[in-house]
């Protein structure tokens, strides 16, 4: 499956938690997944498929579906994988940031954030929350008021989902009020399952991974303009709010608050919706939300400073743009060798929770960070 994505987060003149001005593709992660062998042994649901043993890195599994759980996640089995790809002979890739940065776009649009969803319970929500009374699933059915679902061109793709949920608001909630019904409340696993069943759907289109963020540098200018700061201040304000938070998430979250707003019928294009997203939610959820008051403890504990600052290896000065992705860089090119070193202390890689990842990586990005 081709994967049609791509996202920038950047450090826009906002209060919001940015990580840096970062571009990434997952056409080019998935191209780089694949370069580099990854594929020999790891699957990525339907994008990528391995004979290999290892597990498929966008299956349902016990994990931390968050950036720094995917971080932690990759830390832990390091030491396993470089071991495994030194017996098959494969070279170790040297992962800049760039390439991590598209290694995350891929594992995004492949799903690996979203928590397993189920067609079985697709169905059933699709019907239960009366969707089936506005939309049949393929042409030639019953005349409704909404389009086919085999119709959509929207299933894979969140953000452009998110976009025409919103701009269709006004009319749903016109049509629900003709045939009486109430309002449905969709929870991020409903509709996660509801996107899953209809992707099963008879000619479905738009059924194929798509994501694509802007640098969304004109994102403060939509939140402005479209009114959407008239509401979002003080308590309501969206700062810090939409971290670890997926795309289904928030389009769950946006359509149960549609009939709740001050200004109904605000109309959104899909370059809008993009900005507004990428200046909202893409500098939050791919920003480290960690303490670093905590981190500065796993930093100890952990013995990092036996090697940084005092057993030769550099120090890790402070970066505001220190991230996840900057970390799985670092693991990457300098890993091996710091196994080596711990190795020759008689000391263990250490393991690190989602958590504590998130809380050392917020430490580093500290001007005191040593």
């Amino acid at each position: 499956m081709r994967i049609l994505a791509a996202f920038a987060l950047s450090a826009a003149a906002c209060s919001i938690p940015a990580l840096a001005t970062v571009s990434a593709d997952a056409r080019r992660g998935e191209q780089f997944f694949e370069k580099q062998k990854c594929n020999t042994c790891h699957s990525v649901g339907a994008a990528v498929r391995s004979s290999g043993k290892a597990p498929d890195l966008a299956a349902s599994a016990d994990r931390e579906y968050t950036p720094s759980g995917l971080a932690s996640r990759m830390w832990n089995h390091a030491p396993a994988m470089w071991d495994q790809m030194k017996g098959m002979g494969v070279a170790l890739p040297a992962v800049s940031e760039q390439d991590a940065a598209d290694l995350y776009a891929f594992f995004y649009a492949a799903r690996y954030f979203e928590k397993a969803s189920d067609a079985g319970r697709g169905k059933k929500a699709f019907y239960d929350k009366r969707c089936a009374d506005c939309h049949s699933l393929v042409a030639g059915g019953p005349v409704l008021p909404g389009p086919p679902v085999a119709s959509w061109q929207t299933l894979g793709d969140p953000l452009a989902l998110v976009q025409r949920m919103w701009n269709h608001l006004g009319r749903m909630q016109d049509e629900a009020g003709k045939r009486k019904i109430a309002w449905p409340q969709l929870t991020s696993q409903d509709l996660g399952d509801i996107l899953i069943y209809l992707r099963t759907v008879p000619g479905a289109k738009g059924t194929s991974n798509a994501f694509a963020l802007p640098l969304g540098a004109n994102g403060r200018q939509v939140f402005e303009s479209k009114g959407c700061v008239n509401c979002h201040k003080g308590a309501n304000s969206l700062e810090k709010r939409l971290s670890n938070q997926t795309l289904t998430d928030i389009a769950a979250e946006m359509w149960n608050h549609g009939p709740r707003m001050k200004q109904p019928g605000i109309q959104l294009n899909e370059d809008e919706m993009r900005q507004l997203v990428a200046y909202l939610w893409g500098n939050q959820f791919f920003a480290s939300q960690g303490n670093s008051a905590r981190g500065r403890k796993v930093f100890e504990t952990k013995q990092c400073g036996s090697c940084h600052g005092k057993g030769g290896a550099p120090k890790i000065e402070g970066r505001a743009q220190f991230s996840d992705i900057t970390l799985v860089s670092a693991l990457w090119k300098h890993g091996p060798q710091m196994l080596a070193t711990l190795k020759a202390k008689n000391m263990a890689w250490p393991q690190l929770t989602a958590g504590q990842m998130s809380d050392l990586v917020a430490y580093l990005a500290q001007p005191e960070a040593k």
